[in-house]
């Protein structure tokens, strides 16, 4: 039975205040995923890397591996740099299975909500 990781990940910035969200997200997510191994990445400015959190990933067993953008909209970083680290990690672990996920702004269900958030606010 393969070993399942989650990877969320992340923008990054230089300010770590910036990080608070996401990191409450990984410990909602880590309580409702006790058996897989959870962890969040960054894709520049933060640590750990994507390259960084693969390897300790693999390091735990992990033969299975979802990756979650945690970013609102379809931009370069997503079209263009998240593919091509997709194919490095596919090159130096071709054991390994990795599957992303759409970007977290392509959910319907998460513009609704966002959508009623603003109105329930003005």
């Amino acid at each position: 039975m393969p070993h399942q990781g989650i990877l969320l990940f992340a923008h990054g910035a230089r300010d770590p205040l910036w990080a608070r969200p996401f990191l409450d997200i990984l410990d909602k997510v880590r309580s409702l995923r006790p058996t897989q191994h959870v962890d969040l990445c960054f894709l520049e400015l933060m640590h750990p890397s994507l390259d960084q959190a693969v390897q300790a990933q693999i390091r735990l067993g992990v033969t299975d591996l979802t990756i979650v953008p945690l970013f609102m909209a379809q931009g370069g970083h997503l079209r263009q740099d998240l593919p091509t680290l997709i194919e490095t990690l596919h090159r130096q672990h071709p054991a390994l299975q990795i599957r992303v996920t759409p970007a977290l702004g392509d959910s319907p269900e998460l513009l609704e909500a966002i959508a009623q958030w603003v109105v329930a606010r003005v």
